[in-house]
C-alpha cells in the first residue's frame, strides 16, 4: 500500500424529507446569499426546487437561481453563473440534482474566487480556493456528493475534462432516497453502471497487498449487482434506492481508492463518446468497460480473476486463469445489459468513421501528449483498436 492522505469532511444527511433541512444546513455551513444551480424542468415539476427555496426562506437566507444544467455540463453556463455570482454578491453554492448540477456548481465556486479562467482547473491546475458548495442529490450515479471531482465540457472543441481539489468538496449533501423514484428505468441503469465504473477503475491497480480497500470494493460491487437490479426494476423500492445512494457516494468519495494507483482510462475514452454525441455517461461506460477490460487482461489476469471470482462468482480455473477473467468480464457485460444498457457503438448513435476523430481529441485535445495513463498506458493505435473492439 502506498503512502496516502485522505480528507472527507462533508456533512450527510440522508433519508426521507431531508431536504427540507438545505436551509439550516446552507446557515450551518456559514451562507448568507446562495446561488441555486439545477438542471431542467424534473425538479421545478416534482416540487422539489419550491421545498429548498421554502427551507431557505424559512431561514431568511435569500438566493437566486441559474437553472439549464444538461447532462454532460457546459463551460458556457459555467461562465454565466460565474459573473451571476460576481454581480449578486453570492457566497454559496447550492446544487439541486445529479452529478452535471454538482459539476457545474463546482465548477462555478471556484470560478468565482479565481482572477483567471476557470477552465485553467480542467487543464491541470489543482483548485486550492472556491465558494462552499453543498447539494440535494436526485440521482444516484456520479457520486459528486461526495468527492472533490468534477467533470465540464468546455463548447471550443468539444473537450470533456476533469478537475479535483479538496475545496470544492460539498460542504453538506442531502440524499433522500425518495427522490430518485421517479426516474425512468434507462436513467437508474446508467447512473448504476457509473457508480460501478468508480468502482473498478480502483480495482484495476497495480499497486500490491491492497486487500483492505479491494475488499472494500468488492463489497460495494456485490451491493450493486443486487441492488442495482432491484432498483431498476422495483423503482419504487426505497431500501434499494437507499443502498444505491450511499454505494454511490462510497464508491467516489475516494475511500476506495486510498493507498494504491488506479486506472481512469474507461472515463478518459467514455468522455470523448459523451462529448460527441451527448449519449448518457452511464450508457457510454457500458459499452468502454468490457473493450478496455479485455484489451487490458494480459497485463495482470489474475486480478480480473479474483474480481470475476469474488463478485460475480466464478470458478477458479487454476490450469487457465485467463478462462476465468474472460468469464468475469463477460458476466460483467451481460449484467449491463440485463439491466438495460447498450453493448456496441449502434446503440449510442456511434460511428466508426468518427473513431479517428474520437482518438485525436482524446490523446491530443487541450494540450494531451498522446498517452492515457492507467493501469495500462494506451496510445493513439490501443486507443483506436479498443474503440474498434466497441463496433
Amino acid at each position: 500500500m502506498e503512502n496516502f492522505t485522505f480528507y472527507s469532511p462533508t456533512y450527510f444527511a440522508f433519508g426521507k424529507d431531508t431536504e427540507n433541512q438545505a436551509g439550516q444546513l446552507v446557515k450551518k455551513f456559514g451562507g448568507t446569499k446562495v446561488l441555486i444551480h439545477y438542471g431542467g424542468g424534473s425538479v421545478i415539476r416534482s416540487g422539489l426546487l419550491d421545498r429548498v427555496k421554502k427551507s431557505l426562506e424559512n431561514e431568511n437566507i435569500p438566493y437566486i437561481e441559474l437553472g439549464g444544467v444538461k447532462p454532460n455540463p457546459r463551460s458556457g453556463l459555467v461562465y454565466e453563473g460565474i459573473e451571476l455570482c460576481r454581480k449578486e454578491g453570492v457566497d454559496f453554492i447550492l446544487a439541486v440534482g445529479g452529478g452535471s448540477s454538482i459539476d457545474s456548481s463546482k465548477a462555478i465556486a471556484a470560478g468565482v474566487v479565481y482572477d483567471g479562467d476557470f477552465w485553467d482547473f480542467y487543464s491541470g491546475k489543482p483548485i486550492e480556493n472556491a465558494l462552499p458548495v453543498g447539494t440535494v442529490l436526485t440521482i444516484s450515479a456520479a457520486g459528486s456528493e461526495g468527492s472533490p471531482d468534477s467533470v465540464i465540457t468546455k463548447e471550443e472543441g468539444m473537450f470533456k475534462r476533469g478537475a479535483s481539489g479538496d475545496a470544492i468538496r460539498p460542504k453538506f449533501s442531502i440524499l433522500n432516497p425518495a427522490l430518485t423514484m421517479t426516474l425512468p428505468a434507462y436513467q437508474t441503469a446508467c447512473g448504476v453502471t457509473d457508480i460501478m465504473a468508480h468502482l473498478y477503475e480502483r480495482y484495476l491497480t497495480n499497486t500490491k497487498e491492497v486487500e483492505v480497500t479491494d475488499r472494500l470494493i468488492e463489497a460495494l460491487l456485490l451491493t450493486m449487482k443486487k441492488e442495482g437490479a432491484r432498483a431498476v426494476f422495483e423503482p419504487e423500492n426505497y431500501d434499494a434506492r437507499a443502498n444505491v445512494m450511499w454505494a454511490g457516494m462510497m464508491g467516489h468519495n475516494h475511500s476506495c481508492g486510498v493507498g494504491r494507483s488506479q486506472d481512469w482510462r474507461s472515463h478518459c475514452i467514455e468522455h470523448e463518446l459523451s462529448a460527441l454525441y451527448d449519449c448518457a455517461h452511464g450508457a457510454g461506460l457500458a459499452i468502454v468497460m468490457p473493450a478496455v477490460f479485455r484489451y487490458s487482461l494480459k497485463h495482470d489476469v489474475m486480478r480480473f480473476a479474483q474480481v470475476a471470482v469474488r463478485v460475480w462468482g466464478c470458478e477458479m480455473n487454476f490450469q487457465d486463469p485467463e478462462k476465468t477473467a474472460l468469464e468475469g468480464i463477460d458476466a460483467f457485460q451481460k449484467f449491463l445489459i440485463s439491466i438495460g444498457m447498450p453493448s456496441t457503438f449502434a446503440d449510442i448513435g456511434a460511428k466508426e468513421e468518427d473513431i479517428p476523430k474520437l482518438v485525436d481529441v482524446l490523446c491530443h485535445g487541450d494540450g494531451r501528449d498522446g498517452t492515457i495513463y492507467g493501469f495500462v498506458d494506451v496510445n493513439e493505435e490501443d486507443c483506436t483498436n479498443i474503440y474498434k473492439m466497441m463496433l
